[in-house]
């Protein structure tokens, strides 16, 4: 820590009790009240240093000039910043350090302690030495810290940002270029014995990672630190790492964030001074902490944005607050974990385990940004392959997110109080074409009809409609035959598809083994290769007639399915058929009466042979 050393008189200077008093071998001649504290001092020094004294003590001199009391309530620092001030203007003995040198300075200015009072002046004095301060890491942390107890001088006086431009020059920097102190090596390393003169522990070794400073600056209060986090980004720091410290920084004073974490490793003091803080504050420093965050995609893990949803959600953060962390999750959906995903339900009416309709909107958000990315109306020709690269990258995406999604429906499934609806509209979020599989999504489907018996039929079959069963693999089609809760329609569907697939591959081995035959005729010569196709036409051939065993069996199961069906709809046509009746015959305008009479006759008996061929009159 550097320091400057002023003055050469011995400290004459004394406390007793709540005064302080200079034996210099003078009557005091002027008094100086600080709230409690009085300090009995001379005017000549004081009057020699300070324009603002020189004015005061005129004014408040007795007219016998035997007493002079002066009140110095708003001096910057209070009385301990005005006993360094007093030892000053005696030119006794004084260090001052980056501790006291941002009180000495702001003192120095409400004093008026300028060079027009004295050579080398205490404001002259304390700007010097802020060179020195500001070549160090740590002195410029000391320095800036103590701003907070004077931030409205401080700030006047330009040392506030005189700190942090410091600051942000050296975490944008390699310390190890520089040599700097880096957080925490000098209080927490520390060396051991000496044996013959040698020092047993290893010499500490400066850090060049890039979150060497993230412990230094959570100690700041959040105004400074977001000044310091602009300060850095228009210096062009990564970020990625802006955004490693501001993690740090929420981990560290925001100690309800730590609960959603397994165990974060944190300081001893910092949990400390976090401990007070109420869940109001901790809310409203979550809300500026998100508001702070990178919005770069990625930069951000999702895994911390998530575990700072559940926090606010526990905090009761602002609408914005919990929308905008929303936003941010579903923009890199893809990077979360189920885990991650199981967001309690906080809400007063506390219907389900887990908050779906969060999950909900953070899945449409997903999609909104996928298609927004990946959907165009024109076809991508060459020329396009920023776009197509684009197209290609977002479905791999929803590829990983329609997984997510399937194995989240399946943690939820076996909640009795989701609703048919609520589960549907968020299966429904992911296309089809972002599922190469259903696997997943049936057993979700599955394991949910097994939890809720009493839906109906046409309920089943709105939840079963989002399946697409010729995405189903083998063992999941097996199953989907054999799964009672499942709609019949939803099974004959899987049984049609599944027979579809064994013609087709019973053509493949056909036409393989085909190709095999063909082979060996024409590579006579090659003794080895024709070995090895027998062997590879003789597994064909014993797969084939497996696969014409498991077509017969599931034949035989759809003809049992379909015969009742049959005998039903035959039985129905037989009573729903219409009688035939004959069509009458007009009588032709300009025939005789002969002629329509005999057109009659001829009408009856055709009525007589329709309703012989019905079998009405039959005996």
């Amino acid at each position: 820590m550097a320091c400057m050393r002023i003055g050469s008189k011995s400290d004459s200077l004394r406390r007793e009790g709540q005064t302080w008093i200079c034996s210099s071998g003078l009557a005091s001649d002027v008094t100086i009240d600080i709230g409690d504290i009085s300090f009995y001092l001379h005017k000549f020094p004081l009057i020699s240093r300070s324009g603002l004294l020189e004015k005061l003590i005129g004014e408040f001199t007795s007219e016998d000039g035997s007493s002079c009391i002066v009140r110095l309530d708003e001096v910057p620092g209070g009385s301990k910043a005005f006993e360094l001030v007093a030892k000053f203007c005696y030119g006794m003995k004084l260090e001052i350090n980056p501790s006291n040198v941002v009180s000495l300075r702001c003192a120095g200015e409400y004093l008026e302690m300028t060079e027009e009072y004295g050579e080398g002046n205490l404001i002259a004095q304390t700007e010097a030495f802020f060179s020195e301060v500001f070549s160090s890491w740590t002195d410029s942390m000391q320095a800036l810290v103590t701003c907070e107890e004077v931030l409205e001088q401080a700030e006047e006086a330009h040392v506030v940002s005189r700190c942090i431009n410091s600051l942000a020059i050296k975490a944008c920097s390699d310390p190890s270029l520089f040599g700097w102190p880096v957080s925490g090596q000098s209080k927490n390393s520390k060396e051991k014995s000496l044996w013959n003169g040698i020092s047993s522990g290893s010499k500490s070794q400066i850090t060049t990672a890039d979150d060497w400073w993230y412990e230094d600056v959570s100690s700041l209060s959040f105004s400074l630190y977001k000044r310091l986090i602009k300060a850095v980004e228009a210096r062009g720091m990564k970020p990625e790492r802006v955004s490693g410290s501001i993690m740090f920084y929420a981990r560290t004073n925001i100690p309800l964030l730590n609960k959603q974490a397994e165990k974060d490793t944190t300081k001893q003091g910092s949990e400390a001074s976090t401990a007070l803080l109420s869940e109001v504050d901790q809310g409203n420093l979550l809300e500026d902490i998100v508001n702070l965050l990178p919005t770069q995609k990625g930069v951000t893990p999702t895994k911390f944005l998530l575990r700072l949803l559940k926090t606010a959600m526990n905090l009761h953060c602002n609408p914005p607050c919990l929308e905008n962390l929303e936003k941010r999750v579903g923009v890199q959906l893809d990077q979360a974990t189920l885990v991650d995903l199981l967001i309690p339900n906080t809400g007063f009416a506390l219907e389900t385990l887990y908050d779906i309709d969060c999950v909900q909107r953070i899945a449409d958000h997903f999609m909104k940004m996928q298609l927004g990315v990946s959907g165009t109306s024109s076809p991508i020709t060459a020329e396009d392959g920023v776009q197509l690269i684009n197209a290609s990258e977002s479905i791999a995406s929803m590829t990983l997110v329609a997984e997510l999604i399937d194995s989240y429906l399946a943690e939820v499934a076996p909640d009795v109080n989701v609703k048919a609806p609520k589960f549907q509209a968020l299966a429904a979020v992911i296309p089809d074409y972002a599922r190469p599989r259903y696997d997943a999504f049936y057993h979700a489907v599955d394991i949910y009809l097994k939890a809720h018996p009493w839906l109906t039929e046409s309920e089943r079959e709105q939840i079963c409609r989002l399946m697409n069963c010729q995405k189903l693999s083998l063992e999941a089609s097996t199953h989907a035959a054999q799964n009672e809760r499942l709609p019949l329609r939803m099974v004959v569907q899987v049984l049609f598809f599944e027979q579809l697939r064994l013609r087709t591959q019973i053509s493949g081995w056909f036409f393989l083994s085909d190709n095999l035959d063909s082979s060996q005729n024409r590579d006579q010569d090659e003794i080895v290769d024709q070995d090895r196709a027998l062997v590879v036409a003789g597994d064909v051939r014993n797969r084939v007639s497996e696969l014409e065993k498991e077509y017969q069996t599931m034949k035989k199961e759809i003809q049992k399915m379909t015969k009742t069906k049959k005998k039903w709809s035959i039985f129905s046509k037989m009573f729903a058929r219409p009688k035939p009746r004959a069509q009458l015959i007009q009588p032709k305008s300009g025939l005789t009466k002969v002629q329509q009479s005999s057109l009659l006759k001829t009408q009856e008996l055709e009525n007589t042979k329709f309703t012989d061929l019905d079998g009405t009159n039959q005996n």
